[in-house]
């Protein structure tokens, strides 16, 4: 894991649910940045060149490890498995659905560093949004 006074990353292992069949080891790398301070985005390397990266709400996976949150495409809630706390996420996209499951130690580790970034409830102090409007209709 790393962090310095404005980022945040760590590598979590993962274990794809299949259902049916036995779960796949694989390893995601979580990256926080107070540039973005309500998301967090999460690379899946599923054996690809590139990885699968979907952005999740900070908020999203800290509420999800006490209980279920979430609608549509994203979905957590915690779970155990061989008496050890997880957390559970399952995607949906137009090109399939995905199950993942974590222990939720080393995630909980890394949120508690985003929010020595960017304390919950401060993310509006460090996003200019006036800057932010001008960006998207510029772009």
């Amino acid at each position: 894991m790393n962090s310095s006074g404005t980022t945040a990353t760590a590598d979590l292992g993962l274990r794809l649910v299949v259902p049916g069949s036995t779960t796949v080891p694989l390893v995601a790398r979580l990256e926080y940045t107070a540039a973005d301070p309500y998301a967090v985005t999460v690379a899946f390397h599923v054996g690809e060149d590139e990885p699968v990266e979907w952005i999740f709400a900070r908020e999203l996976l800290t509420v999800g490890i006490v209980r279920e949150v979430g609608d549509g495409d994203v979905r957590v809630w915690p779970s155990q498995e061989d008496g050890e706390r997880n957390i559970s996420i399952a995607l949906s996209s137009p090109f399939g659905h995905a199950q993942f499951s974590a222990p939720v130690p080393p995630l909980a580790e890394f949120l508690h560093r985003t929010y020595e970034i960017v304390p919950a409830g401060h993310e509006g102090e460090v996003v200019d949004l006036d800057d932010e409007i001008e960006q998207h209709l510029l772009g």
